[in-house]
This record gives structure tokens, sequence and C-alpha cells, in this order.
């Protein structure tokens, strides 16, 4: 008889496990299902609007894609709508990809002196400013900039300071906690043995860094640049401040530029719902909103490649 209770006091913890378990699944069945619908929302919605402009405003595709001239309330001599976005997307595009270029050898050696070099004063040094730099507000940084990298290009290099070099300077501070932080986590993944085995073989600690752990962790950096791209090209209130707002097409570092969210901010305010102006912000925002789904695929397609090298 005791055999038969215990049996039956099993039999009942394990259905209950079993209940929980499908009902765990359900839950996050439900959960994803409710995060996937929203996401197909928002790109119904941005894909819908933008492509109005296209579709209910005849306006071309490729005077859209190549043309300078932005002001999408008037029609130029040809009787077509002034709706060039040339300018903003060459503005994203020089700041991101600016950016980019001058964090990366910074967050490199940031990573190495916290992993590699002095990891426990990394840890106590770097680490807190990392951390305090990611949680500082873009609005702060856009008024930082404002205040102190604008007048200094407007000395340094002349012009009125605002446009692409004071973006992409504010954007250099705005991502390099992005890459670096993320460095770091993909220099920790690179397995001891590999530096062991180096430094057995008789080489030395630089060329143990510079010939095994970095080209071991190319697939992290890229990601990381990758991600900090991406955080770069999505920002708006910090680099609007000082890059000029002006809807031209630069010529140089120091001419007052726009990005594609520059525009979106200043001008989804001022325009009326259904109309070709709305219609054609909306036309910025999904390219913003593609440009965020290639980064994503790229990001995947790289982790995907180290992966197989591994």
């Amino acid at each position: 008889m005791k055999n038969l209770d215990e049996i039956k006091r099993q039999l009942t913890k394990s259905s209950k496990a079993t209940r929980q378990d499908r009902y765990g699944r359900i839950i996050a069945f439900i959960c994803t299902f409710i995060i996937g619908l929203l996401v197909a929302a928002i790109f119904y919605l941005v894909a819908s609007r933008g492509l109005a402009t296209f579709f209910e405003n005849h306006v071309s595709a490729w005077d859209f894609f190549t043309k300078q001239d932005w002001n999408p309330g008037q029609v130029s001599k040809n009787g077509t709508p002034e709706v060039g976005a040339l300018p903003m997307i060459v503005g994203s595009f020089s700041v991101t990809v600016l950016s980019a270029l001058l964090a990366t050898p910074f967050a490199i050696a940031m990573a190495l002196f916290m992993t590699e070099i002095a990891p426990k004063r990394g840890q106590k040094i770097l680490q807190p400013v990392i951390e305090l730099l990611v949680g500082i507000p873009s609005v702060v940084y856009g008024f930082v900039g404002l205040t102190i990298v604008v007048p200094v290009v407007r000395k340094l290099v002349g012009g009125t300071g605002f446009g692409i070099l004071a973006g992409t300077i504010v954007l250099f501070i705005m991502v390099l906690p992005t890459i670096t932080s993320m460095y770091v986590d993909s220099l920790r993944s690179v397995p001891r043995f590999y530096r062991e085995a180096s430094l057995a073989l008789g080489a030395t600690r630089w060329q143990t860094i510079y010939k095994v752990v970095l080209r071991a962790s190319v697939p992290g950096l890229l990601t990381a640049i990758i991600f900090g791209m991406a955080r770069a090209f999505g920002e708006a209130l910090a680099v609007q401040m000082v890059i000029g707002n002006a809807s031209l097409l630069p010529h140089n570092l120091i001419s007052p530029a726009s990005t594609l969210t520059s525009v979106l901010t200043t001008g989804m305010g001022n325009t009326v719902m259904g109309t070709l102006p709305n219609n054609a912000l909306w036309s910025l925002a999904l390219i913003l909103l593609l440009m965020s789904l290639a980064f994503n695929l790229i990001v995947r397609l790289i982790g995907r490649k180290g992966r197989l090298t591994k």
C-alpha cells in the first residue's frame, strides 16, 4: 500500500509539472505572438504611409532618391513636387560612417586595455566611465555639442560650426560606449587556451593580442561596429542640435546639413495627415526602418559566419 501511495504521489507531481510546463509554453507563445504582431503592425503602418508618396501622390521614386530640393509643399518649374531626399540620405550616412570610423580605434584600444592589458584597472576605471556614457540622455549630448563642440569647430576650422563635423564628434562620443562594451564581451569570449597556446609557442603578449586574439574576435568587432552605426543612424535629437538642419547637399564637413531623423523631428508636427508633405516624411521614416532592418540582417550574417568559422 505504501508503494502504491508513493507511486500515486509521484504521478500527481509529474502531472502538475506537465501542466505547468504546458501553461508556461502557452504563455510564452502568446507573448511572442503579441510582440510579432506589434512589429508587423509597425512595419505595415510605416510602409503604407511611406509608399503613399509614390502610389497616391505619384512622386517618382527616382526623383525622390536623387533630387536635392526638399520642399514638399511646393512644386518645381516642371510641375513636380520638390521632395528630393538625397541631402538627408547623404547627411545620415556621412555622420554614421564617420562616427563609426572615428570611434572604432578608440573602442578597440579601450577594450584591449580592459581585457588583455590591465583587466583589474580597466574594471575600476573604464567600466564606470562606459556605463556613465551609456546612461547620459541624448539631449545632454546635444547640449554639450551645441555649447562646446560647435564653438570649437567654428574657431578651429571655420564656418558656422554647424555641420557634418560637429555631428560626427557628438555621435562619436555616443557610439563609443556601445562599440566598446560589445567588443569587450567579444574579447572575453575568445577561449583562454588560444592565448596559452600562443604564449607557449614563444609569442610575446603583443604578438598574441595582435595575431591571435584580435583575429579571433573579428566577427564580434564587426557586430559591435554595426550596432554602433545603427545607434548613430537612428539618433535624432543630439544630431539635430549641432548639424545645422539645412536641407542641402553637404559639400564639406563644416557646411550645415541635415539627416533623415532631424528632418522628421522638425517637420512632422507641421504637416497635415494624408497630405504630400506628411507622406514624404513617412517615406523618410520608411527608409530609417529599412536601414534598421538591414543593420540587423548584417549582424545576423556576421554572427552566423563567425559560428561557422569556429
